[in-house]
């Protein structure tokens, strides 16, 4: 876990429903008891659902977090056998697996896209003296400054 889910999660455990001990539940209508009860998550599915709705994206699976998690590492020449041991995978065959799923032609073409992106937005954004213009940040832009982390208050 990194120290950044660390923070989000111990803070949203802090703040929680002290009714609660969990801080991720769930109200579900129990038909055995013909009542509304309250209790922990027992599906992920579920609460990666109601995530995705609330947070206003299309929703997607943990897979997909361990995926681009383990695809981020090997982008930055983490070796892989720290890749393996975050994953928790006996086999490092399992973990090349994860890894190879991008082919190495689609990495070079993104590759090639975030070099020309980066020319072409230098060169696009000066003036007729050649000096540089502010440009907006695209992700400050498209996510807000406040990001995509929960508001605590």
């Amino acid at each position: 876990m990194t120290e950044k889910l660390h923070e989000i999660l111990s803070r949203c455990y802090q703040t929680r429903d002290q009714d609660k001990p969990w801080v991720f539940w769930v109200r579900y209508w129990c038909r055995k008891a013909k009542q509304w009860k309250e209790g922990p998550y027992q599906h992920r599915k579920k609460i990666m659902e109601t995530l995705c709705r609330k947070a206003g994206v299309k929703y997607f699976r943990f897979h997909a977090l361990r995926h681009a998690g383990a695809s981020i590492m090997d982008n930055s020449n983490v070796p892989i056998v720290a890749i393996q041991e975050i994953l928790g995978h006996e086999n490092r065959t399992t973990t090349e697996i994860y890894l190879h799923s991008v082919s190495g032609a689609a990495r070079q073409a993104m590759a090639t896209y975030e070099r020309a992106r980066g020319n072409s937005h230098t060169d696009s954004h000066t003036n007729e003296k050649g000096s540089r213009t502010k440009t907006r940040n695209p992700l400050i832009f498209l996510v807000g400054r406040q990001g995509l982390e929960p508001r605590t208050s």
